[in-house]
């Protein structure tokens, strides 16, 4: 037995929203927390669009002091970038991402909800 999952289209304008509230509410919408289909081990099947990303409300504090970290494994493998550097290398779209991605579950679902997302700047 298939079920045919339905695809929802949800586009969120981030002119004037602070970075938080705009990747929370992706979040709630990839993983269907709005629908009610909602079950936690499966994909609902909502896409997300994102536009007007380099419109959005970040304070400069927060640009020149808001520092992503990555470890590689290694010792003296750590790396800080802030997140001015961030958006010039590449772009708004990378900050999103890695907002969103922080706010999703830590299990094999994160990677394919990421696929339902698109962000425009």
């Amino acid at each position: 037995m298939t079920t045919k999952m339905n695809i929802t289209k949800h586009t969120i304008d981030a002119k004037g929203k602070k970075l938080g509230r705009v990747a929370s509410e992706a979040a709630a919408y990839l993983m269907g927390k709005n629908s009610t289909e909602f079950v936690r081990n499966k994909v609902v099947g909502m896409k997300v669009s994102i536009i007007n990303a380099s419109k959005a409300d970040i304070s400069e504090k927060k640009l020149t002091e808001k520092v992503y970290k990555k470890y590689s494994g290694y010792p003296g493998g750590l790396s800080e970038t802030k997140m001015n550097l961030v958006i010039d290398k590449k772009g708004y779209e990378e900050v999103f991402k890695i907002a969103i991605h922080g706010m999703l579950p830590s299990n094999r679902l994160r990677d394919i909800l990421m696929k339902n997302l698109t962000i425009t700047e």
